[in-house]
């Protein structure tokens, strides 16, 4: 079995069906790991989504903020941003649209690959270990999907949002806790020495001057065993200088272009975006 990991998708269908095309991928005998946002800015959101689907077992997925306010949307939390372009699903009929919500809300924050690939939406928190981290993923879904359960998905994920708190702390509990985590592994990208996220910066760190006590947070992950893939950071174009540490977001949706990741050999593929 051949595992690969794609990047940001964002509603790029088309790029989608290219890239995989492109290494042959079989879903009978390989397995597709997507790092999140598979909605987003892209053409064609609900064509994606329709397509993961029909790939069965062979996709596995791990929530992205866009992900998220997809499921906001449909819970009438939020309205939908005519960037994102959900029209399509929003338009869906009323059994179609909860049988989405029920799907997205079984996918998880993190998973792993043999124990030796770690896939989160914007990385893992540097002062976690991979073992904490799951833990506090495996904390979200069962909350998650409870909410689900209980009819009270709106208000938890209404709950969701905000940027406090900012840093972790291991005696944070009911919302504050859930929304420190899903905020890390969905929205992080750059962070101080004490810990604290910042989620107002958004650039490549080359261009990040605003505060200088502000470093991208996989330059604060210690090594492991484990190596960790991410997407989220559409500006890094995917360098982080590291070879345990791989960005897959090379943002297809901005014009770039959509990257795919063979694990174990590392090979890189990559289709040009078509809008």
């Amino acid at each position: 079995m051949a595992h690969y990991i794609v990047g940001d998708i964002q509603g790029c269908a088309l790029e989608l069906k290219q890239l995989l095309a492109k290494v042959n991928f079989k879903p009978q005998f390989d397995q597709l790991w997507c790092v999140g946002d598979l909605v987003g800015r892209g053409p064609d959101s609900l064509a994606t989504i329709q397509f993961l689907q029909r790939l069965g077992d062979a996709v596995k997925i791990v929530l992205g903020n866009h992900d998220l306010n997809l499921l906001s949307v449909l819970l009438n939390v939020r309205e939908a941003d005519p960037r994102d372009k959900l029209d399509a699903i929003i338009a869906l009929p009323d059994l179609e649209k909860q049988q989405l919500i029920t799907w997205l809300v079984q996918q998880p924050l993190m998973r792993q690959i043999d124990d030796q690939v770690v896939i989160s939406h914007a990385g893992v928190y540097p002062w976690w270990t991979v073992a904490q981290a799951q833990t506090y993923a495996n904390e979200v879904s069962q909350a998650l999907q409870q909410a689900w359960q209980q009819n009270t998905l709106g208000e938890f994920l209404q709950s969701m949002y905000g940027n406090e708190p900012n840093i972790w702390s291991n005696d944070l509990c009911g919302p504050e806790r859930i929304r420190f985590i899903i905020n890390a592994f969905t929205r992080m990208r750059f962070c101080d020495q004490e810990g604290h996220l910042n989620f107002s910066a958004k650039t490549s760190p080359a261009e990040q001057t605003a505060d200088a006590d502000l470093v991208p947070w996989f330059e604060l992950w210690d090594i492991d065993r484990a190596t960790l893939v991410f997407g989220h950071w559409a500006a890094l174009m995917g360098k982080t200088h590291r070879e345990d540490v791989i960005g897959l977001d090379t943002g297809c949706v901005w014009g770039n272009r959509l990257t795919l990741l063979h694990w174990p050999s590392g090979k890189r593929s990559s289709v040009a975006a078509k809008v």
